[in-house]
């Protein structure tokens, strides 16, 4: 409004502070997804979230899911064909064999039949709060939130078993690769499986050499 002649802010730069994105290791998601619940509302509550593990899809977007989401894909199997309702865009993601199973679970489901939804249906708020309790029982020390189940596919199902970023953040239906980055981080163990792959390319390599200095 021109009421300064001078820019006060006009040598100061954000700082942008990196943070780490939590996420379950392939043993806490194994744990949670064996562990019995005596609580069916638990149990309900673990579905969703694994299912997230499984497919990258967020809590309001598996809240829209109908039947008529669940496609043959191209490949012959089924798939989810969906639209993020955050960012509208397009989102396709081949059902793995667990979220498969959770689908087939809920069918038939007397909530499912009152609703038409492809799985229970549940508000963020009490999804959260229960949350709290699914890691109690199963031991898991982390803040256990249902965002961190896309975390823990973007980084534990899918980047550490060798898909590209590029494929991953095509499943979580970003825009920008950028974005996946904050999601996705390269584990320890995928280093060291990368790493060993090309220490025997090279050695390889190096044997093709001296084969043929020898010849």
């Amino acid at each position: 409004m021109e009421w300064i002649r001078r820019d006060p802010f006009v040598r100061w730069k954000p700082v942008y502070e990196k943070k780490q994105r939590e996420f379950l290791s392939v043993n806490e998601l194994s744990n949670m997804e064996n562990f019995e619940f005596a609580s069916e509302r638990l149990d309900r509550v673990r579905d969703l979230f694994v299912f997230s593990c499984y497919t990258g899809i967020s809590y309001v977007d598996i809240m829209n899911l109908t039947k008529d989401n669940l496609v043959l894909g191209i490949d012959g199997d089924n798939w989810i064909y969906t639209k993020r309702q955050k960012t509208k865009s397009s989102v396709k993601v081949p059902l793995l064999g667990k979220a498969e199973d959770l689908i087939a679970k809920y069918q038939g489901h007397p909530m499912i039949e009152v609703t038409r939804s492809l799985l229970p249906i549940i508000t963020n708020e009490k999804l959260n709060v229960y949350l709290k309790e699914v890691a109690h029982y199963v031991g898991i020390k982390k803040n256990l939130t249902f965002h961190m189940a896309r975390h823990t596919f973007a980084t534990t199902i899918t980047l550490s078993n060798g898909v590209p970023i590029e494929t991953v953040s095509k499943l979580l239906g970003h825009s920008k690769i950028a974005t996946t980055q904050i999601y996705a981080r390269v584990l320890e163990n995928k280093i060291s499986d990368d790493m060993t792959a090309l220490k025997s390319k090279l050695r390889s390599h190096s044997n093709l050499d001296n084969l043929s200095k020898a010849l």
